[in-house]
């Protein structure tokens, strides 16, 4: 499957596979996406020291980079799980120019490290944030009250309606502590009665550039 690097609207760049013509992130602007799905409405809900983060679909790396950095601001002590099935590859991960894009050049060195480190085990990418990359299917997720946060961001129903089902959701339900959130870009009506099917309740917000709607889906305690 073919995938190239492409420049989004806001001059940040992410990978796009041609034949699905789809995007790892908006081509409307990759990091204004992130930080607008994955931080505003995810990430900055959290208050506390310790934050544990499920991320479906870890891809390019850009929203454990945009964590790491908010996490850093913030004084947390974050534990990063990263999910993903077919790993971008290193000559991908560096036409991507993330930290430049981010104005952190003095942290490209951790981006690469989040890259370059073992899958399946814990890398210390710094004193207060954790990432273990694992490398497998989504349904093989095996978690119970674990996180704190979901980033569901895998490729959208369009092309891989598979990953956004019932069965999905009731697994990431299930990975959830009391309270815990789950954000995505998607706002699609099945995918919302997906989530509420399996225990969510679930809200619309006010989507990123060239998207009205996104949703929020929380664990009731």
């Amino acid at each position: 499957m073919e995938r190239k690097v492409i420049t989004t609207g806001d001059g940040s760049k992410t990978i796009q596979i041609t034949e699905w013509n789809e995007q790892y992130h908006s081509k409307h602007g990759a990091v204004q996406e992130a930080y607008h799905v994955f931080i505003k409405h995810g990430l900055s809900l959290f208050d506390n020291d310790e934050i544990s983060i499920l991320e479906i679909g870890f891809g390019t790396g850009l929203n454990a980079f945009i964590t790491y950095l908010e996490g850093e601001k913030q004084n947390s002590i974050i534990d990063y799980c990263g999910v993903e099935k077919f790993p971008v590859s290193m000559e991908e991960v560096n036409l991507l120019d993330h930290a430049e894009q981010l104005n952190a050049t003095d942290e490209n060195q951790r981006f690469l490290q989040m890259h370059e480190g073992k899958w399946e085990e814990e890398l210390s990418i710094s004193d207060k944030f954790k990432l273990t990359k694992k490398q497998i299917d989504f349904l093989s997720i095996d978690a119970s009250d674990r996180f704190n946060l979901i980033y569901f961001d895998a490729f959208g129903a369009r092309v891989q309606p598979e990953l956004w089902t019932e069965e999905i959701f009731s697994i990431m339900f299930r990975a959830l502590k009391g309270e815990g959130i789950l954000v995505t870009y998607a706002a699609k009506g099945s995918v919302r009665r997906a989530m509420q099917a399996v225990g969510f309740e679930v809200e619309r917000l006010p989507g990123p550039p060239g998207k009205r709607e996104m949703l929020r889906a929380k664990k009731a305690p």
